[in-house]
Parts: structure tokens; sequence; C-alpha cells
């Protein structure tokens, strides 16, 4: 079985509909490149977006399924969009482990043990604090990520949340994931001297469009 190397850099492969680059063929391609550049593992999107990339790829590759509303949980929010994404060649499932209540009803150590005893995958926990990383692990999740930090309480980060990434490391036996925000060299070294078992990057890599528009944005006005 393909799994989460310690050390990993996860490339996560994703483009919304509003992007030129969204799509299985775009995808694949981000993700050969992707592991070319040395990357450990892929993260992606959807059953069409991980066929495609599986297709062109032996990486583990970390599935979710974004489905309903953004401001709720959304994140592979049902047993049923992991088993689309497993079924489409993910190795792992990644989800929405925040605390809010789960859009079908039920408890999230309900929706881990299924996954794990019917799909036969890990599960990474995508949380936004510390109270939901320990609960979590006590649900029974095999990786926590820091995802979804920043994205749940009105704040506006700018860099990575490096405090919660080391208060998860001390106080959680499973490995952590570092993901959200991180952009730099620099960045990567900080959360990894902080406890991340491995880090994700996704828009510094794979979407064009926003840095570009980032980088446009330093720019003079004239």
């Amino acid at each position: 079985m393909r799994t989460l190397a310690p050390g990993s850099l996860v490339v996560s492969c994703q483009a919304g509909p509003e992007n030129p680059i969204h799509g299985p063929a775009a995808m694949a391609l981000m993700a050969q490149a992707a592991e070319a550049g040395g990357a450990g593992a892929i993260r992606a999107n959807g059953p069409d977006d991980i066929a495609a990339i599986r297709a062109v790829t032996d990486l583990p590759i970390v599935g979710l399924h974004k489905l309903g509303d953004p401001a709720g949980v959304f994140i592979t929010p049902t047993y049923e969009s992991a088993a689309g994404v497993v079924a489409a060649g993910a190795d792992l499932v990644a989800l929405d482990a925040t605390l809010r209540p789960r859009p079908d009803g039920q408890r999230l150590d309900q929706q881990i043990a299924r996954i794990h005893d019917e799909l036969g995958v890990p599960v990474m926990a995508d949380v936004d604090s510390l109270d939901a990383g320990l609960a979590a692990q006590d649900a029974g999740a095999d990786f926590v990520a820091t995802t979804l930090s920043g994205y749940t309480d009105g704040r506006t980060p700018t860099g990575p949340d490096i405090d919660l990434v080391r208060q998860l490391a001390a106080r959680l036996a499973c490995p952590i994931v570092a993901e959200g925000r991180i952009r730099t060299p620099d960045d990567i070294r900080a959360v990894c001297d902080a406890g991340a078992y491995a880090v994700v990057v996704g828009t510094a890599i794979t979407n064009p469009m926003e840095i570009t528009a980032r980088l446009v944005g330093a720019l003079p006005v004239r």
C-alpha cells in the first residue's frame, strides 16, 4: 500500500472552475511536474482529477472531494464521498475534522471507522484548532493536518499556522501534516522545526493565476 512517508512534500494539485487550468488533464500534468521535482505525494480533489492523476503517477494520492457549502463541512463530508475518491485511485482520504456538525448527521468517529473498515485506507483529518486535532485523534484519524486553520473563524492570516503545528505535535501521538499558506523554503523549514511530519504546498506551486495576481499586486502603482 502506498503511504505518506516522513519528510514528504505533498503537492496539492487543485484548481477551481474559475481557473483556466481547471480540469483533470491539467491536474494530471501538474502532478507529473510535481513528481519530476521530487514530490513525495499528491493531494487532489474529486474522482475525475484523482483518476487522471492516478493514470500518470505511482505517488501516493491524498484524495478529497469538496461538496456542498464551503461555509460548512465540505471536504469529503460523507462516507460516500470518501468511497468515490478511493474508487478513483486515492491511497488516503482527507476530510474535514473541525468540530462543526457534519451534513449527514454522523459523528466523525463513525465516518473514520467506516472508511477504515470498508475502504481500508488511512484518514487525514483536516483541522482548524488544537481541540479539533485532539478530537480527530480520539476519533481514529491516522494523520492530522492544519489545512483549515484560518478558514473557519473569520481570521485572515497571511502565513502558515506554525503555532498550531507546534501545539499539535506536542499533544498528539499521530503524525502532524502542515498545510495552509506555505509559500517559501523558510516556511517549510519553520513548520518542520515545529514538528511537522510532512508538508502540503498547493497554491505556491500549482496555481499560476494566483501567483501572478500576488506578484502583480506588489508592483508600484503607475
